[in-house]
């Protein structure tokens, strides 16, 4: 059988890649029957590929700060991409991080994103909760337990840490606020990561400056300090207003630590499989009580390590393919991308031949 020509929505990986992007393209790479080809207009364009793998399309059109001219070209480029693919029927499979369209897309941006939707041959999600239209197949979102290879810290008593970019619906100035009202003056906070903006950000500054016991670092953290931030908490609190999918999440509980999130299906259900003690609650908004409660439920006795052996590379590597030729098998015998009918196969049922 021969090789499946990919192309992705990334470009080449870097050092400052996000690390699911950089570990999901070498586990590809390592993969008998899989070429990859990385994105660039040129590639898009001209290339020669038989499926395209978008995981945020947004990075496409582009978003954020850009000038208008530089803008304009990004969206007449992407159209002249979306327009190759719909000619050419070429099968598009989509990754679902987020379940809605950026907040921040302009008009045209959602145009396109809504383009790229109507094409999409084939969803991957994350997890079985996820509902989407169409064919869709669960891979896990693998561990980083190879990635994270920095010197740990000890673990340091009472030593409560949220990482990551701090942005409004991840809930971080709620986290200052129910702190603050935690009686022990043993504990302590530590907030690392940088923030969507200045305003936001000074927001959290005027909400902890009256506790000396919260320490704020409002800055990109490397992989390095990212793993001695997380070794050095007992627990890891991650009070998001909203939370579907979450790397933050995979990335303490690679580096062993338990970690504090909302109560969701997805979050239940992730508790379920890494096995108790690791993954700890809260209802609603987040309080004093819930922090204190699950502090003294992550104390308890538990495992060395959560159970992760269902988010291996290698696995996700032959899943993808799997993917890939349904894709490709689909397109080929309906004359081009369905967009209609719907199916959820797991990973391990396409790896043994399982028709989706």
């Amino acid at each position: 059988m021969s090789a499946v020509r990919v192309l992705t929505s990334h470009r080449e990986p870097r050092p400052t890649t996000n690390p699911y992007i950089t570990m999901l393209t070498e586990a590809l790479r390592r993969t008998p029957g899989v070429e990859v080809v990385t994105f660039s207009a040129r590639a898009a364009l001209l290339g020669r590929y038989s499926v395209v793998h978008l995981h945020w399309p947004e990075t496409i059109i582009g978003l954020g700060g850009r000038r208008l001219s530089g803008r304009l070209v990004r969206w007449v480029l992407a159209a002249l991409f979306l327009a190759r693919l719909t000619v050419a029927r070429t099968p598009v499979v989509r990754t679902v991080h987020n379940v809605e369209l950026p907040a921040d897309a302009s008009g045209p941006q959602r145009l396109l994103l809504r383009w790229f939707d109507r094409l999409t041959t084939h969803r991957i999600v994350l997890n079985d909760r996820t509902v989407c239209p169409g064919p869709s197949t669960t891979i896990p979102h693998g561990h980083y337990r190879d990635w994270y290879t920095g010197p740990r810290s000890p673990m340091t008593p009472g030593r409560l840490q949220y990482v990551g970019l701090v942005r409004r619906y991840k809930g971080v100035e709620g986290l200052v606020e129910a702190f603050r009202s935690v009686a022990d003056d043993a504990l302590t906070l530590d907030i690392a990561g940088a923030s969507s903006s200045p305003e936001l950000a000074a927001t959290v500054t005027a909400l902890a400056h009256t506790d000396p016991r919260v320490s704020l670092r409002f800055d990109y953290l490397s992989d390095d300090e990212l793993v001695t931030a997380v070794t050095a908490a007992e627990l890891v609190v991650l009070p998001y207003r909203f939370m579907h999918n979450s790397g933050t999440v995979l990335a303490a509980l690679s580096l062993d630590r338990p970690v504090l999130v909302p109560d969701t299906p997805v979050n239940a259900d992730l508790a379920a499989e890494v096995g108790p003690g690791w993954i700890h609650t809260f209802a609603g908004d987040l309080t004093a009580g819930a922090i204190e409660a699950a502090l003294s439920a992550a104390r308890a006795p538990r495992a060395p390590s959560p159970d992760l052996s269902a988010r291996e590379w290698d696995d996700a590597g032959q899943a993808h393919l799997a993917v890939y030729r349904a894709a490709l098998s689909r397109a080929g015998s309906r004359g081009g991308p369905s967009r209609r009918g719907s199916s959820g196969t797991s990973s391990a049922a396409l790896r043994s031949g399982a028709s989706t």
